[in-house]
C-alpha cells in the first residue's frame, strides 16, 4: 500500500499506515497511527474493550484484523458485527472455535509448559486490569496515559513499534512512565526489552518528554536488580496478592 489508501480487500501492515500519515498528515506521530489501526479494528476486542469513545456510530470500525501486523478493510457485508465489549468477544470466539465436547480432549493435549504459559498470561493480564483502575497503587500521581486529542486512547496494550506495552503513564512531573508487568520469572532480559520500550517511545513519540521505566513484577531476580542497576530512570516494584476467606454460614 505505501503512500495510497487501501482498496477493498487488500492488505496492509501498520507500516503501511505510518507511511502514508507521514506523507499526507505529517504531525501525526507514528505511535498514535498504530494504535488507531488497532482500535479501529473491528474485530480487535482485546484493544477496543479499553476505549469508551469506540461504540457503534463511532466512525472507529474501519478495518479488520487478518493476524499480526495484517489488516485489511472492514466489509460489514461479510464481516463479523463489530466487537465494543470484551465479554462479546470472548463469547464469539467460544462460539466459533469450541464445541462443549471438545474441550475435555484441548485440555488433555495441553502439556505443563503450555498450562503455565496459559496461567501466567491469565494472571499478568488480571495485574494489568487492576492495576489500570488505580495506578497511585504504584506510587503518587501516576496516572493512565490519555491521548490529548485523538479519540481518547489510553495506555493499555500501547502499540509501540509492532509490540505493545503493558501500561504507558503519566508521573506527578509530567513524565511518560513505561510499565511492564510480570507474573513469572524476572530474567535480566526484561530490562532490555524496558529499555527499548523507553527508547521507542522517546524517538517515535514524544521526543519532548522525558521518559522512565518501571517493573512490576512478584519477585525480582537478582539478574534483573542488577542489569537495571545500569539503567537510568527504573524502578523496581514487587507485588503480593493476599487471599481471605470469611465464613458466612
Amino acid at each position: 500500500m505505501g503512500r495510497r489508501l487501501p482498496k477493498k480487500g487488500e492488505q496492509f501492515s501498520k507500516i503501511d499506515a505510518v507511511k502514508w500519515f507521514d506523507k499526507n498528515y505529517p504531525k501525526i506521530k507514528p505511535g498514535t497511527v498504530e494504535m488507531h489501526v488497532e482500535v479501529m479494528s473491528t474485530n480487535n476486542g482485546r484493544i477496543r474493550k479499553h476505549h469508551k469513545s469506540v461504540y457503534a456510530g463511532s466512525g472507529h470500525d474501519l478495518f479488520f484484523k487478518l493476524g499480526p501486523n495484517r489488516f485489511r478493510l472492514a466489509d460489514p457485508t461479510k464481516d463479523p458485527e463489530p466487537i465494543y465489549d470484551i465479554q462479546q468477544a470472548r463469547e464469539e470466539q467460544e462460539e466459533k472455535s469450541l464445541h462443549p465436547q471438545d474441550e475435555e480432549t484441548i485440555v488433555e493435549q495441553l502439556d505443563d509448559q503450555t498450562l503455565d504459559a496459559a496461567s501466567q498470561f491469565a494472571y499478568e493480564r488480571d495485574l494489568q486490569n487492576f492495576l489500570v483502575k488505580d495506578l497511585e497503587r504504584l506510587e503518587t500521581g501516576l496516572r493512565l496515559y490519555r491521548e490529548e486529542d485523538d479519540d481518547g486512547l489510553v495506555g493499555v496494550e500501547f502499540v509501540v513499534g509492532g509490540r505493545r506495552i503493558d501500561i504507558l503513564g503519566v508521573d506527578a512531573e509530567d513524565r511518560l512512565v513505561v510499565i511492564e508487568l510480570k507474573v513469572g520469572n524476572t530474567y535480566d532480559r526484561v530490562a532490555g526489552q524496558l529499555a527499548r520500550y523507553m527508547g521507542w517511545i522517546k524517538e517515535n513519540f514524544r521526543p519532548e518528554k522525558e521518559v522512565r521505566g518501571i517493573i512490576v513484577a512478584n519477585k525480582i531476580s537478582d539478574d534483573l536488580r542488577l542489569a537495571c542497576s545500569m539503567i537510568e530512570n527504573v524502578n523496581l516494584v514487587e507485588y503480593e496478592i493476599n487471599f481471605n476467606v470469611r465464613r458466612i454460614k
